[in-house]
């Protein structure tokens, strides 16, 4: 799976709320219109959410946690051909986070998404999409 790594200068903290909030994904993730949470968790992180692309894609990923860990793991339930499964890590760095970003397009994405579903693409847009938001206190 291709990797990126980019440091964002906002806590660990901020980074996991922002990017576990499925319903901001439309806000930096590319071609992304629409999302609808299907299941969450006793914790509220959701569990599974179903998406729908510009491009007239539609699948469902179902999500993993590990919060000592600061990392999530997504995975296809419905649209496997269509979907991308991946994972990010945040880590502790100096007055920010490294955030590391994994995906891994299906078989029946255009060339056009696979160059969208490029981890450093994903990671530039998810660190604009921090820059924009007010500094949590």
């Amino acid at each position: 799976m291709p990797t990126a790594v980019k440091f964002v200068p906002r806590s660990p903290a901020e980074c996991w709320q922002q990017f576990t909030d499925v319903a901001a994904l439309t806000g930096w993730v590319p071609g992304l219109r629409r999302v609808r949470v299907v299941a969450s968790y006793p914790d509220g992180l959701v569990q599974e959410a179903a998406f729908e692309f510009a491009a007239s894609r539609t699948y469902s990923l179902v999500y993993q946690y590990d919060h000592a860990a600061r990392t999530v793991s997504w995975a296809p339930r419905i649209g496997q051909r269509d979907a991308v499964r991946g994972s990010a890590r945040f880590e502790v760095a100096d007055h920010g986070t490294l955030v590391s970003y994994e995906t891994d397009g299906g078989v029946g994405r255009s060339g056009a998404e696979r160059e969208i579903d490029d981890p450093a693409l994903l990671l530039d847009g998810f660190a604009r999409w921090m820059d924009s938001r007010p500094v949590a206190r």
